[in-house]
């Protein structure tokens, strides 16, 4: 049988897919603050987080989300609520090196800088 997660994480990968960042973190944080040990969920977040700062020139904010999302979600690779763990820390650390080396850049600016985008997909569940 399937395993079955909160609805709000399903979500989140449909958000995430089409660059909603900032309503990822809205779904996310619903079912974190029940159970905020939970550092998956707290990585996740993050990572949402972190692009959300990018795209609004915050360079140093986004650094900083990337960091913590990479230590939180290191503790749950391989595979953790059927997501590749070790395939989105690789992707936190191609969104790292394409930060620019400032804390802050003009927000009209930010489309210049290239950016890894990807989409996340769970793995299928037998």
């Amino acid at each position: 049988m399937a395993a079955q997660y909160p609805e709000q994480y399903y979500e989140f990968f449909r958000k995430f897919n089409v660059g909603e960042y900032y309503e990822c973190h809205d779904l996310l944080e619903d079912i974190w603050m029940e159970d905020k040990t939970n550092k998956f969920l707290q990585g996740m977040l993050q990572l949402a987080v972190g692009i959300y700062h990018f795209e609004c020139g915050n360079m140093k904010g986004a650094r900083w989300m990337f960091t913590n999302a990479r230590k939180y979600l290191a503790n749950y690779t391989p595979v953790y609520w059927s997501l590749n763990v070790e395939q989105v820390i690789d992707y936190i650390e191609e969104c790292l090196a394409a930060l620019p080396e400032i804390d802050s850049i003009p927000y009209q600016e930010v489309k210049s800088i290239p950016f890894p985008y990807r989409k996340l997909q769970l793995e299928q569940q037998s």
